[in-house]
Parts: structure tokens; sequence; C-alpha cells
């Protein structure tokens, strides 16, 4: 039987970075962009919040770029402070090596396996061969073998089992963690 499960964002995540005022180690998007023009040149920026101490930073998504280089759309989406820009910008690898940040997923995701609530185990515990591909809709960083065990409604340590008894097959490496579409077979 061929499934389909999604790893679907259900909010933003956090943003991972020092905070200057009180240490602390996360910052959530504040929903707002900054952008400064000098003469034909602009810079713009992602306000984040500290979540302890609500204090402000600037993460640079355009830095000392010509206008006419950015295409319009772009700019209009910075000036009007478009919500649906922010994920992208969040999970734009430059932004994230520019600003050294990384983000947090913890809590900020879903396992979709396409059941009626969510989970759908009977017809998967029915079935000889369960043949499951994961797609990710955003870079979220996770440990497969969590997926399937929560997808299958396993504990971790029995995928682990069926892992080393071959009943588990992947061509991609199961241990670690991805953040791209992937597909697994598991054999009863």
């Amino acid at each position: 039987m061929l499934k389909t499960w999604a790893v679907m964002p259900t909010c933003l995540p956090l943003v991972r970075r020092r905070c200057h005022a009180c240490e602390s180690e996360r910052f959530r998007a504040s929903g707002k962009f900054r952008v400064n023009a000098h003469h034909k040149i602009i810079d713009a920026w992602l306000l984040a919040l500290c979540t302890v101490c609500e204090e402000t930073v600037k993460l640079t998504v355009l830095e000392r770029v010509k206008v006419r280089s950015i295409r319009p759309e772009l700019l209009d989406r910075l000036h009007n402070n478009d919500p649906g820009l922010i994920p992208q910008v969040l999970q734009d690898p430059a932004v994230q090596r520019r600003n050294r940040i990384t983000l947090d997923w913890d809590g900020a995701w879903r396992l979709d396996t396409g059941g009626p609530d969510g989970l759908d185990h009977s017809d998967e515990l029915d079935h000889e061969v369960l043949d499951v591909s994961v797609r990710f809709a955003a870079r979220i960083p996770v440990r497969p073998m969590r997926l399937i065990a929560e997808g299958c409604g396993l504990s971790r340590g029995e995928v682990e089992r069926l892992l080393v008894a071959g009943k588990l097959v992947s061509a991609v490496r199961l241990s670690g963690k991805l953040s791209g579409d992937f597909a697994f077979t598991l054999k009863r």
C-alpha cells in the first residue's frame, strides 16, 4: 500500500541567536520589515523580538543593494510587511548565513498522514508492506525515525528494531536529521 505523508509547518519557527540584553537564545519574528534607502541603494531587515526581554534585533534581508536590481513585487511586499514573506526570508540559507542564525522548529510542525484524525493506523497494520513517501512543505529538520514512529504509532525502539531486522528500508540514511523528501518501506 502506497501512502503519502506530509511534514507541515504549523507556525513560524523561533530564531536561534543570542540576545545581547538578557543572554536568551530565542527570538520570534515580529512580522515587520524595515526598509531604508540611501539614494539608489537599499537595505532591508526583518525585525525579531527576544522571547524573554522583547529586545528587538534586525535580521539583514538586503544589504547595500541597488534599487533597480530588486523585483518591484519584492519591494512592495517588504514595504507592506507581507506576512507570507516572513517564512521565505527565515528559510533562506543566505539570510541564515549572513545573520549567523538557525531556526528552532520544536513545536512548529506536524505530520499529516492523510488519515481523518491525522493518524490512521488501522489499515496500515493490516497490510504486509507499507510504502510511504514523505514530503516536506518547508525545510524542517526532523529525524526520520521520529516521523516513522509517530506516523505508524510505534515507539522509537520498535522502529529501531525494525531497521536492524531489515524490515524497514529506505534509500536515505534514517539516522540523523533530514529536511528533504524521502521514501521508506515497512515490512510487517
